[in-house]
C-alpha cells in the first residue's frame, strides 16, 4: 500500500476515495482543486475577451492567436521549473509560488497600454499557470491509494470546468454591465480572487510524507538530467508526445471557441454563455467519470477511447450547417466530456510513471513541453482562420494515439 494512505481497510462506500485521503490529504485534495480551478479561470479572462481585445487593438486574427500561444508556450518553463522546486523545495510551496505568481500578471494584464505591454503580462502569467498543476497534480497523487489514484487526481483536473464556469459567469456579467473596451479589462482585474486562497493554502497544506520522505533522503531530487537517463528516457519522450496531441486538440477549442461563436455562429454575449454553459457542464462530468474509467479500463485504453471520441467530434462540431445553432447546442454536450475526460488520467499516469524523487520534475516537464507544443495550434488557426481550421485540432489527438504505443500500462502501481 502507498505509504502516504491512510486505512488499511477496502471502503466500497461512495466518495470513497476522498475518505481514504485522512485529514492531512483532503486539505491537500482541497488546496490542488482551489488552485488549478483559480487557475483555469485566470487563464479564461483571454479567451472570453478575446473579440473585444482584437476589436479595441485592432489586431489581426494571427498577433490574436498569438496572445493564447505566448501564454503557453512560457507556461511550458513556469511548468518545468515548478517541477523542479516541487521535488526540490515541496510541492506545498512550490504551489503558493505559482498561485501567486499567476493571480499578480493576470491583474496586471488589465492594465496594459498597448498590444505588446498585453502580451509581455499574459506571457509572464503562464509561468505561474504552468507550474500549479505539476505541484497540485503530484501533491494529491501521493497521498492517494492505488485503486483510487486515477479519480481522486481526476476530480482536482475537474476543478477546471468549475473555473471555467465561473469566469463564464463573471464574463456574462462583466460585459453585460460595461462597454467591451472596458469589460476585457474589469476580466483581467477579477484575476485577483486566487490571492486570498494563497494564505489559505499556507496555513492548512503540507506535502505528503513520501515526499517529505524522498526530498530528505535522495540526492537526486528534482534532477533534470535524471529523467533523461536511460532508464526514463522512452518514457519521457512518449508522455510529452502524448501530452502534446491532448492539449493541441483541447486548446485550439479553449482558445478560439468563444470568437467561434460570436462571429461565425453571430451569437450575443448572453447565447454565447448559455452555449459554453453546455460545454463546460459536459467537461465538469467528463472529467469526473473519465477518472472513474481510469481506474477500470485502465489508463491508456481510457486515453484511446477519448482522442477518437474528441477527434470526431470536433470536426463534427465545427461542420454543422450554417443556421442549426440549437444542434452546436446539444453536440457542446458530448463535446465537453470526451475533450475532459482524456484529460482525467494525466495527473496519475505520470505521476506512476515516475519515482518520488523526480515526479515533480517528470510530471512538470512531459505535461507542460506538450503544452507548450500544443500551443502552436491556436496559432495556426489564428492565421488560417477560427471555424473550419479549427478540425487542425482534430490531428492533435492522433499524435496523442501514435504516444500510446510507447508507454506501459501503470494502474494499480504503487508509487516509489
Amino acid at each position: 500500500m502507498n505509504a502516504s494512505a491512510t486505512t488499511t481497510t477496502e471502503d466500497t462506500r461512495p466518495f470513497a476515495w476522498f475518505r481514504t485521503l485522512g485529514k492531512r490529504g483532503q486539505r491537500a485534495f482541497v488546496g490542488a482543486f482551489g488552485g488549478y480551478g483559480l487557475d483555469s479561470f485566470d487563464y479564461q479572462t483571454l479567451p472570453l475577451g478575446l473579440a473585444a481585445i482584437t476589436a479595441y487593438y485592432g489586431l489581426s486574427g494571427g498577433e490574436a492567436g498569438l496572445l493564447g500561444t505566448t501564454t503557453l508556450v512560457v507556461s511550458a518553463i513556469g511548468g518545468i521549473g515548478a517541477g523542479i522546486l516541487a521535488d526540490r523545495i515541496g510541492r506545498v510551496r512550490t504551489l503558493q509560488i505559482t498561485i501567486a505568481m499567476y493571480t499578480i500578471f493576470t491583474v496586471l494584464c488589465g492594465f496594459a497600454q498597448n498590444f505588446e505591454m498585453l502580451l509581455v503580462f499574459r506571457a509572464l502569467q503562464g509561468l505561474g499557470f504552468g507550474g500549479e498543476w505539476a505541484a497540485g497534480a503530484a501533491l494529491v497523487a501521493e497521498y492517494s491509494q492505488s485503486r483510487y489514484r486515477g479519480r481522486t487526481v481526476a476530480f482536482v483536473q475537474s476543478a477546471w470546468a468549475v473555473g471555467w464556469a465561473l469566469s463564464v459567469v463573471v464574463y456574462t456579467v462583466v460585459f453585460s454591465m460595461f462597454s467591451p473596451d472596458v469589460a476585457w479589462r474589469v476580466m483581467f482585474w477579477t484575476g485577483v480572487i486566487p490571492a486570498l486562497f494563497v494564505l489559505w493554502v499556507r496555513r492548512n497544506v503540507k506535502d505528503a510524507p513520501i515526499a517529505e520522505t524522498a526530498r530528505a533522503t535522495k540526492k537526486n531530487r528534482g534532477s533534470f538530467k535524471g529523467i533523461f537517463k536511460p532508464d526514463l528516457l522512452r518514457t519521457t519522450f512518449f508522455a510529452a508526445l502524448l501530452a502534446t496531441g491532448v492539449q493541441g486538440g483541447y486548446y485550439t477549442l479553449a482558445t478560439w471557441l468563444p470568437s467561434y461563436l460570436k462571429t461565425t455562429r453571430g451569437l450575443t454575449v448572453i447565447g454565447t454563455g448559455g452555449y459554453l454553459a453546455f460545454l463546460i457542464s459536459g467537461a465538469f462530468i467528463g472529467y469526473v467519470c473519465g477518472g472513474y474509467l481510469t481506474d477500470i479500463l485502465g489508463r491508456k485504453k481510457t486515453f484511446l477511447l477519448f482522442s477518437v471520441l474528441s477527434a470526431g467530434l470536433i470536426i463534427a462540431y465545427t461542420q454543422i450547417p450554417s443556421g442549426a445553432n440549437t444542434l452546436v447546442l446539444f453536440l457542446g454536450f458530448p463535446l465537453g466530456f470526451s475533450m475532459s475526460a482524456i484529460f482525467s488520467g494525466f495527473g496519475a499516469f505520470l505521476a506512476e510513471l515516475y519515482p518520488s524523487a523526480l515526479r515533480g520534475t517528470g510530471q512538470g516537464f512531459t505535461y507542460n513541453l506538450g503544452r507548450a507544443i500544443g500551443a502552436t495550434f491556436p496559432a495556426v488557426v489564428g492565421f488560417l482562420g477560427a471555424g473550419g481550421a479549427m478540425v487542425f485540432g482534430a490531428v492533435g489527438y492522433g499524435i496523442a494515439i501514435l504516444a500510446l504505443l510507447g508507454l506501459p500500462e501503470t494502474r494499480g502501481r504503487e508509487l516509489l
